[in-house]
């Protein structure tokens, strides 16, 4: 028993032993590792306008006034489209007979934007009008502001294609 005391003991004093003494030097201190400086992001630029980029040729379109209905916005747009392709429209009457007669759906953003653009008839020849057709509709972007209107703010326009791949809206017929 006295063997088993001398041994706790001798295992106490030597726990406190080593907790009494002290370090030499002064306590290391952790050095957080060098980090290189991060550059900001740079801010991220607007979306640009409408996704056909206009060629020096094209007119200038006067800004678009507000409208307040889903008629108006058809008449204002279908003129717009004209005003701002002329080399690509005809005015006169449809001919008997078409060459091709794409649908398209325009949804605006509330500031009159081309927010995106659904082809709801693909014509079953000259496949290639309906493309003419969509850079025809971001050509005459944007369609002035539509806040007032009720949504869905969209409109949809038929396209009359002739033998010369000319177009006239159907809004204006």
């Amino acid at each position: 028993m006295g063997r088993r005391i001398g041994c706790w003991l001798g295992l106490l004093s030597a726990l406190l032993v080593g907790c009494s003494t002290k370090p030499d030097g002064p306590p290391a201190v952790a050095k957080p590792a060098p980090t290189a400086a991060v550059p900001k992001p740079a801010p991220t630029p607007p979306p640009a306008p409408t996704a056909i980029s206009k060629s020096p040729g094209d007119p200038v379109l006067p800004p678009a006034p507000a409208v307040r209905t889903r008629a108006e916005l058809e008449l204002q747009a279908a003129r717009r489209i004209a005003a701002a392709n002329p080399n690509r429209v005809y005015m006169s009457k449809p001919p008997d007979v078409l060459l091709a007669v794409p649908v398209l759906q325009v949804e605006l953003h509330a500031d009159g934007r081309v927010k995106r653009i659904q082809v709801l008839r693909y014509p079953r020849q000259a496949r290639d009008t309906v493309d003419l057709a969509i850079e025809a509709v971001h050509r005459a972007a944007p369609y002035g502001d539509v806040q007032r209107m009720p949504q869905p703010w969209m409109f949809v326009e038929t396209f009359l294609f002739d033998a010369e791949r000319r177009f006239k809206p159907r809004a204006l017929d």
